[in-house]
């Protein structure tokens, strides 16, 4: 419920916002409180399922997407500037606009439809737009109008956050897919009318994590950085950044050490995590996430037996139920812990 809560108090402010900018998106929104209720909780689920993407893409990374992350303004105690930051900022963004889309796209909003600009013109060999694309141009007006306006800050951090909103809504446009239906005689697909609609939200999050992989530092002047909100350049964005990385996710300042916790900067830490080793249907990545949460971060790898109960032995009754037995088996889980040795050897550094 925490990050509900969150999400919602960040609605809240988004719409503050939006009485004064609502004529920016023209004939889009209706003016006053109904608005925020039309749109206020879509932008709330499109903002969680961009927090559940992070955390799946994270779940076996030093860094995890932990809740005290998950803040979309530089007006917060963790005004941090690494690439994580930028991931959250994309994701959450990209969220939002898909959410806001996929809504307008199904009716769910009396002012919003299908986008049929392109209808009727020619796409390419053989086929033709038509149907019904998703209204990409809707949802990202939208997305804009809400995340963006939590950005208060005049500083370089705050041109980072607004590039990276930005870099996830084009995420959304980059993912989209073509679909076509055939036309002609017996099916015999002569011409073909197509529309574009909108990828699997796990596809942006794979697209997101790629580019966060690839992300690119931005080298500023120090004493900009650290002067915070109260920096008084006059900044724009195309000064601050390359404008052909406008799709790409960018970030200020090096990562800390996600291994040792450390509660001044609000890090968990790897100790405690569970790890995977020797799992079967996993990628390479997560089988080797043992070595990179606990091996390579001091730490030792310790399995635990686990008694689970699970449905089996299945059979159809007629009619019409199925009936499953209740059987239990041990499996094996691995944790990231401490040895003996070291933890003894730390509290006497402590003591």
């Amino acid at each position: 419920m925490g990050n509900l809560s969150m999400l919602w108090a960040a609605v809240g402010i988004c719409c503050a916002a939006l009485s004064a900018s609502a004529w920016s998106v023209n004939n889009f929104l209706i003016t006053g409180p109904k608005a925020y209720l039309t749109y206020t909780t879509s932008v709330a689920l499109g903002a969680q399922s961009g927090i559940e993407e992070c955390k799946f893409q994270f779940a076996w990374e030093r860094w995890n997407c932990p809740e005290n992350a998950l803040q979309l303004s530089t007006h917060n105690r963790l005004r941090s500037a690494t690439r994580e930051t930028s991931f959250i900022h994309a994701i959450s963004s990209a969220g939002v606009m898909y959410t806001i889309t996929k809504n307008c796209s199904m009716g769910d909003f009396e002012n919003c439809g299908c986008d049929g600009s392109k209808n009727g013109k020619t796409g390419g060999h053989g086929w033709i737009w038509g149907g019904c694309s998703d209204n990409v141009e809707f949802g990202e007006r939208i997305s804009k109008l809400f995340v963006d306006s939590l950005e208060k800050g005049k500083d370089a951090r705050a041109l980072m956050n607004l590039h990276n909103n930005r870099a996830g809504r084009l995420a959304v446009r980059a993912t989209m897919k073509r679909t076509c239906k055939c036309h002609g005689i017996s099916g015999s697909c002569s011409i073909q009318t197509c529309w574009l609609q909108l990828a699997d939200f796990r596809e942006m999050g794979d697209y997101l994590k790629a580019k966060y992989d690839q992300a690119l530092k931005i080298e500023m002047d120090k004493r900009q950085l650290r002067a915070g909100n109260s920096a008084e350049g006059h900044w724009a964005p195309a000064e601050a950044f390359l404008p052909s990385a406008e799709a790409e996710l960018i970030f200020l300042e090096e990562s800390p050490d996600y291994c040792t916790c450390n509660s001044s900067l609000g890090i968990y830490g790897t100790e405690g995590r569970e790890c995977l080793q020797n799992s079967h249907n996993t990628s390479r990545w997560e089988r080797r996430s043992c070595g990179r949460l606990c091996t390579e971060c001091g730490l030792q790898v310790e399995e635990r037996k686990t008694e689970v109960i699970s449905s089996c032995n299945c059979k159809f009754q007629w009619c019409c139920k199925v009936k499953c037995d209740q059987c239990r088996h041990v499996v094996s889980k691995y944790y990231c812990t401490r040895s003996s040795g070291s933890a003894q050897s730390l509290s006497e550094g402590s003591a």
